[in-house]
């Protein structure tokens, strides 16, 4: 198993970022195994009756990377390209997240192996609540909360939640975050990632000295994640020159109208065509000059070809993993560009998720003020405290901010000791 996790390369570069990081703490040789590979991996064939009568078998996945510090948290994805390699490096970053943040979670991801869009919405729920089935003896609020991923929404956790409280008899919010409000979801938390990304990026620019009025940005990415971090940037009054999706890639050089493209998105199904904007090459856009640059898709986009030739100030990794190791090495040692890691970045998602559990748990509902307010408090002291850490030790951001989330769950394994 390990042999096959570390040849997915999505996965050794998640295992290759903390063996650096591993070195440079000096972990010792068995704290070091039992942080790095994941407590459980989980697999399951999905028989679901297809809308023309056939019977397809899908494949889900559940790695479920520690659960020293609390229950594992992570999103469940729907997309073709899924893996278990891909999964398991997901749950490691977000254990080493959840640790960086102070959320009492370990680190957990899902996926299907789907298109969603090739499939109806009678499809989608069967495969959901089948998965939901499989999953129940492994998950429970205090074993492994899921919440949305890439491909999947508040309504697949909403079948989830039926699912999973159905079988136990009785209604259990707490078991997803991410859901409706009318389910006991958390107001803010469908922006909370976009939010947080924005947030952050205000803060990097007020760390270079450099006015949030009038900076430029350009995001990669068009899903909950970018669309809610172009409307928050625009409203912090930046310019968001560029934005991608699958469609294809625009520009307006004056900034886009964040309100009216979400409505052309709503309308047509992607950026492309949007009438304020002239149509580019995705490729090219990302190497075009701005103050924010924000890859907020999949991962590895930013990689050696591409990095020398980043014009961008601030690096936002929106995404989870969009920065390959070998871009890592020419970014670190171009040293014109600040980086904002991605377990710090993309934060927001899983601090509401906590907020959301925590309201849950206590059966007491927060305004969106209180949540937005009190994400902006935990992404402000997290900053800050990774630009201590980062000054004190003489390191960039990246290794900065793996360091401190690897050393907080590393110091939790030997206090707790191996049984037997």
């Amino acid at each position: 198993m390990k042999g096959q996790l570390l040849n997915d390369p999505v996965f050794g570069m998640a295992a290759g970022q903390f063996d650096r990081v591993a070195d440079f703490l000096n972990l010792d040789q068995s704290v070091r195994e039992r942080c790095k590979w994941p407590k459980r991996i989980l697999t399951f064939s999905l028989p679901v009756h297809m809308d023309d009568g056939r019977t397809e078998v899908f494949f889900g996945y559940r790695v479920q990377h520690h659960l020293s510090r609390g229950p594992v948290k992570g999103g469940l994805r729907f997309h073709p390209n899924v893996n278990v390699g891909e999964v398991a490096a997901l749950a490691m970053w977000m254990n080493w997240k959840c640790s960086l943040m102070g959320l009492p979670y370990g680190g957990g991801k899902g996926g299907i192996t789907c298109d969603p869009s090739k499939l109806s919405t009678a499809e989608q729920e069967k495969l959901t609540r089948r998965f939901a089935q499989e999953i129940t003896p492994f998950i429970g609020p205090e074993i492994d909360v899921m919440a949305p991923d890439v491909g999947t929404n508040a309504q697949h956790m909403a079948w989830i939640l039926d699912t999973y409280s159905t079988h136990l008899g009785r209604f259990v919010p707490e078991i997803v975050t991410g859901k409706p409000i009318e389910l006991q979801g958390s107001e803010g938390r469908i922006q909370a990632t976009g939010h947080g990304v924005s947030f952050l990026a205000t803060r990097a620019l007020n760390k270079l000295g450099l006015p949030v009025q009038g900076a430029t940005a350009i995001v990669q990415g068009y899903g909950n994640v970018g669309s809610y971090a172009v409307e928050t940037m625009s409203a912090y009054g930046m310019k968001v020159q560029g934005v991608s999706d699958i469609t294809g890639a625009i520009w307006n050089r004056n900034g886009l109208d964040a309100e009216k493209l979400r409505a052309h998105v709503a309308q047509t199904g992607g950026v492309a065509g949007f009438e304020s904007a002239e149509s580019i090459d995705p490729n090219e856009m990302l190497l075009r000059e701005c103050d924010v640059l924000v890859p907020a898709a999949l991962e590895r986009v930013i990689t050696e070809n591409n990095a020398p030739h980043l014009r961008c100030k601030i690096l936002a990794e929106a995404a989870n993993g969009p920065t390959t190791q070998p871009a890592d090495t020419i970014i670190e040692k171009r040293g014109d560009i600040f980086l904002i890691p991605d377990i710090l970045c993309n934060a927001g998602g899983v601090t509401v998720s906590y907020f959301e559990w925590v309201q849950n748990l206590q059966r007491f509902h927060w305004t969106k003020t209180e949540v937005l307010t009190k994400l902006e408090t935990k992404l402000e002291k997290a900053f800050e405290s990774l630009l201590a850490f980062c000054d004190q030790h003489k390191c960039g951001t990246r290794l900065g901010a793996l360091a401190t989330g690897i050393k907080n769950v590393a110091r939790v394994k030997k206090t707790r000791g191996l049984f037997p």
